[in-house]
């Protein structure tokens, strides 16, 4: 029987259920239409700081100042999150990350603003650690079906068997 020429396989591209994928350094291209987080690392220090604001405002009752200055954090730290992230996760967090419509808003909307960002980063964070696990479980499975076929028929039985090694 002849052999079939074998087709170049496509790389792919582990996915969770969301379809978030981690990009790193030359996984780019031909991605762009995927859920990316493009700058993880930047996203995780983000959404710490995000949380540990959101411990802080929990406890302490804030001025107009510290309300103001609060603010002005919570927007910075949604843009520079944006910058991270894919056109369509961008757009996602866009949703629901709506501008202050006071220069200082009431404790009780810091809160909710805060509380649904550490929501969403913490979903997001999830899908990155399942992402990762996918990769990782992917890659394992590449490298076995590697190690198999790089054996020659019957060879797998005595890897590790029990021939004696080089320098006994």
């Amino acid at each position: 029987m002849p052999e079939q020429p074998s087709q170049p396989a496509e790389p792919q591209v582990p996915q969770t259920d969301s379809g978030l994928i981690v990009v790193t350094g030359d996984d780019q291209q031909g991605q762009q239409g995927a859920e990316a987080v493009e700058q993880p690392a930047k996203v995780m220090r983000i959404g710490a700081m995000v949380r540990q604001l959101l411990e802080e405002v929990r406890r302490a009752p804030l001025d107009d100042a510290g309300r103001t200055r609060l603010r002005e954090v919570y927007e910075m730290s949604v843009k520079e999150l944006a910058e991270g992230l894919s056109p369509e996760l961008r757009e996602e967090l866009a949703q629901f990350s709506l501008p202050f419509e006071a220069d200082a808003p009431s404790e009780a909307e810091l809160r909710v603003a805060q509380a649904q960002l550490v929501g969403w980063l913490e979903g997001l964070f999830h899908g990155i650690q399942a992402t990762l696990f996918a990769q990782q479980m992917a890659a394992r499975a590449q490298l076995e079906e590697l190690q198999r076929r790089g054996l020659p028929p019957g060879a797998q039985d005595r890897v590790g068997g029990d021939r004696p090694g080089t320098y006994l």
